[in-house]
Order: structure tokens, then C-alpha cells, then sequence
């Protein structure tokens, strides 16, 4: 089983972290995958680095596979992050846009409706690495957040991205890329240590965070993640469980897109941590009375618990 690493030359937020990585002990090259692509291999890990946007290069796990005869177990991926606020940040998130339509054309990749397998990492990893960049002096400066599930590309093992954000000057950062890096390096137990949020080896908890709304950097779900032994699966804000208001009548069937999303967020999530408990953490008030009678009705007719954040730990 290893571990499938991708970035971009593109993108320097992508290929400085890479790069810094890269310079650790114990890399030599990898197998020839494609001709525009090239592979390092260090223990465990495969890093691909290729030249086009983080987002288009769809099924690179199953394409390993295929070339190598590796069997991958997990996807990663470096990249830039955008926000209008341009602060500085280093974000994890899952993937996918559960919540489009068929026939809508993602923005960024992944196909209408479909949710990625979470990386079961990224709850240990963003307490991970609100650690090394608090050691590395990035804090206050760096908001060290989850984001919602949001973008491509399409993936068949479980996922995660790791972003620096959010404006040029902080994609070149090169302390940003040393902790991402760095990230990597420990997460994986890389050079002789054990890797950090193995579900295989640690699942005793037994309890995975499925969020349902709020802002896409989900505070109220990330003040519950943030505490030790926390799992997470997938993160919906208010804009992946789009709801269409009945307008004041009742007993109506709520329409939009909102139930495809939370199901297909749930299914990812269940698949990714087999024996786990999901159970959904509502962002309160971020939904309307109306809203949250739907969807802790269609949460219980689908038999998924739901918890507050004292159900976690």
C-alpha cells in the first residue's frame, strides 16, 4: 500500500512544499508513469509532480495503479487557496461538489453529485498542523482552518488537500512550504516515525464528524474537530445543501439539491472509515427553523445520528 502525493509545477503554493519536502533524506526517482509527469519514491510515499491545474487530472490513484501494479491507499494533494478575504491561511479539506446537478459543469472539477472518500487523516492532520506552525512561528499570522468539501478531481481512494492561502505573496511563502512539508513528513511517519491518523490502527474512537452548514470554513465544526481524538468525514457549508424556501407553506416537500448532497457526503464518509460511527454536527445557527426541520427529519429517516459537540469526545 503507499501513499499517492500529487502537485503541480503551476502552482507555487503546490511545488514549493513538494520541492521542500523533496529535500528530506531518503528520496530516489520513481517509476516512469507518463511522459509529462515524473515520480519520487521515499518509503511509503510516491510523489507525482506534474505541469497543469491541480484539478484536471482525473484518477491518478487508479492510473498508479494500473502503471505501477502499486496498490494505492490514500490521495494527497498540495495546492494554492483562493479567498476574497486574501488572509493568510493553510487549510485541509475534503473533495467534492455533492451538491451539483447533472448537467452542471463543476468550476473546478469532480462530477455533479459526487463526494470523494474523506481522507481519514484530516482531522488529526489539522491538529497536526496548527502544532508545527505554531512551532514555526506562523500563528497568528496563518489562520490554520478546515475549509468545506468543495472542488475536484475525481478520486477513488480517500483524499484531502492541503492549501496554502491566499494571495501570491503567500503562495511563495517559503515558511508555509517548510510546514506543509513538514506536515507531510510527520503525518506520514516518514523517517522512522509513526504516520498520525491511521484509522486502521487508532479507530478506538469510533465516533467520525459528518458537517451539515455554515460558512465554508466551518468554525462551529471545526471548534469541535480541533479537540484530540476527533475523526472528520465530509464538511458541507450552507451553499452544498442548497434548499429552496416553501415560502411559509407547510408539509411541502423542501426542493433543491440538498438531500443528494448530505447522502452522498454520508455514503463517502461511511466508506472511508468502515466500523466508524458518523454522526452529523449541525451548524445551527447558520440554518433557518424551516431548514433545520428538513434536514434533521430526512437525517432520521435516514437512520443518521445526530450529535453535539460533546458527543465527539
Amino acid at each position: 500500500m503507499v501513499s499517492l502525493l500529487v502537485a503541480t509545477t503551476s502552482d507555487p503554493a503546490s511545488i514549493n512544499p513538494a520541492n521542500a519536502l523533496l529535500a528530506m533524506p531518503g528520496w530516489q526517482p520513481g517509476p516512469h508513469f507518463q511522459d509529462d509527469m515524473k515520480s519520487f519514491v521515499n518509503e511509503g510515499l510516491r510523489v507525482l509532480l506534474h505541469g497543469k491545474s491541480i484539478v484536471v487530472e482525473d484518477y491518478l490513484d487508479t492510473r498508479w495503479e494500473e502503471v505501477t501494479g502499486e496498490v494505492v491507499d490514500e490521495v494527497i494533494f498540495l495546492s494554492k487557496h483562493t479567498a476574497a478575504s486574501n488572509k493568510p491561511a493553510l487549510t485541509v479539506h475534503p473533495i467534492g461538489v455533492p451538491h451539483l446537478r447533472e448537467g452542471d459543469v463543476p468550476p473546478q472539477g469532480g462530477k455533479p453529485g459526487w463526494a470523494a472518500l474523506p481522507n481519514p487523516r484530516i482531522g488529526p492532520w489539522i491538529r497536526l498542523l496548527k502544532n508545527i506552525a505554531q512551532a514555526h512561528n506562523l500563528v497568528p499570522e496563518f489562520e490554520i482552518t478546515l475549509e468545506a468539501t468543495h472542488h475536484g478531481p475525481m478520486t477513488n481512494k480517500p483524499t484531502m488537500f492541503l492549501e496554502i492561502g491566499s494571495t501570491e505573496d503567500y503562495w511563495k511563502r517559503q515558511d508555509a512550504a517548510q510546514v506543509m512539508a513538514q506536515l507531510v513528513w510527520e503525518g506520514l511517519g516518514l523517517g522512522g516515525g509513526t504516520d498520525v491518523g491511521n484509522w486502521s490502527r487508532e479507530n478506538d474512537k469510533k465516533k467520525v464528524l459528518l458537517g451539515i452548514g455554515g460558512g465554508h470554513y466551518v468554525p462551529r465544526h471545526m471548534n469541535v474537530v480541533l479537540k484530540d481524538g476527533v475523526w472528520v468525514g465530509h464538511v458541507l457549508s450552507g451553499y452544498s445543501v442548497p434548499m429552496e424556501d416553501p415560502k411559509g407553506e407547510t408539509n411541502v416537500e423542501i426542493g433543491g439539491t440538498w438531500k443528494q448532497s448530505i447522502k452522498a457526503a454520508y455514503e463517502a464518509t461511511k466508506s472511508a472509515f468502515p466500523g466508524g460511527e458518523i454522526i452529523a454536527h449541525l451548524d445551527q445557527k447558520s440554518f433557518k427553523g424551516w431548514q433545520k426541520n428538513a434536514i434533521t427529519g430526512f437525517l432520521t429517516e435516514q437512520n443518521i445520528k445526530i450529535g453535539k459537540p460533546n458527543n465527539f469526545y
